[in-house]
């Protein structure tokens, strides 16, 4: 079955303007394929990305895995086109451009009756991170505008802090946790593994990635090893009486089996390619 936009771990973009390419991407085991007409697409090759998307709209809608479109940002000039589009055509969500402003989260999901991914990638959308994830479905990263929109390298000490606000966000407003933005290598496997690793450790669920080649090394960084598979077995074993017990040495109550459920099921989504 197609993943949702609430447990899909791996999003795959691909540009609109390619449509020769979107079967590969909806068959390359990601979990979610993002649709693009923003930063992919030339301003001059919009519209016929509008268009191309729209004349393949039934193989759109049975994709073997759940379909975004990343629409543009609300000040651009082809927002209002994009969000007609997303409207018309069927697909599991819309990816929200530079996202800001709480309200025209809500705008987008009113006017395209689609769950929203807000993709915050400035400072402005950091400070108002809050009210968005309240009004969007999920939030993501656009980690490379936001580093430039600081000024600052996009390094992993440099966005630390602006990751925790993303998770912490997520949480408080009950919303799935949430996708870490790309890695820009797409054949150091080392490099895209690590980063993927970070983002889980963090307490990312997720990761927007730009090339297939990228799938099977993401996966693995999200994916628990086998001594915490291990780990967690034991503990809901040991926790099925109830109340709180003793394992290795340490005290196993409620907050250490959701940590061991959550560990089983990262491993039996990553058992399953992703999906």
């Amino acid at each position: 079955m197609p993943s949702t936009i609430s447990d899909a771990a791996l999003f795959l973009f691909v540009p609109g303007d390619r449509p020769e390419r979107f079967a590969k991407a909806f068959s390359a085991g990601a979990d979610a394929v993002i649709l693009d007409l923003e930063d992919a697409v030339a301003p001059d090759a919009k519209a016929r990305a509008r268009a191309a998307i729209e004349a393949v709209a039934s193989e759109i809608a049975s994709a073997p895995c759940a379909v975004l479109l990343r629409i543009n940002a609300v000040a651009d000039p082809a927002h209002a086109a994009d969000l007609a589009l997303a409207a018309r055509i069927e697909v599991a969500g819309v990816m929200l451009a530079k996202a800001e402003r709480a309200a025209d989260v809500e705008r987008v999901a009113e006017a395209s009756g689609r769950p929203v991914v807000a993709l915050v990638e400035s400072a402005l959308g950091l400070g108002e991170i809050r009210q968005i994830a309240g009004a969007a479905a999920r939030l993501a990263f656009g980690t490379f505008d936001y580093a430039a929109d600081l000024g600052c390298r996009p390094t992993r000490e440099a966005l630390a802090s602006a990751r925790h606000e993303f998770v912490l966000a997520s949480r408080l407003k009950a919303r799935p946790a949430p996708i870490d933005g790309v890695t820009a290598a797409t054949r150091d496997e080392a490099l895209i593994e690590a980063d993927a690793a970070y983002a889980a450790e963090l307490g990312f669920s997720a990761k927007l990635l730009i090339h297939p080649a990228q799938l099977p090394p993401a996966a693995r960084g999200f994916a628990p090893g086998a001594e915490a598979v291990a780990w967690a077995g034991r503990v809901l074993d040991a926790g099925r009486g109830g109340g709180a017990v003793s394992l290795d040495g340490e005290m196993v109550d409620a907050p250490v089996i959701l940590r061991a459920q959550a560990i089983l099921a990262a491993a039996a989504r990553a058992s399953r390619g992703g999906r």
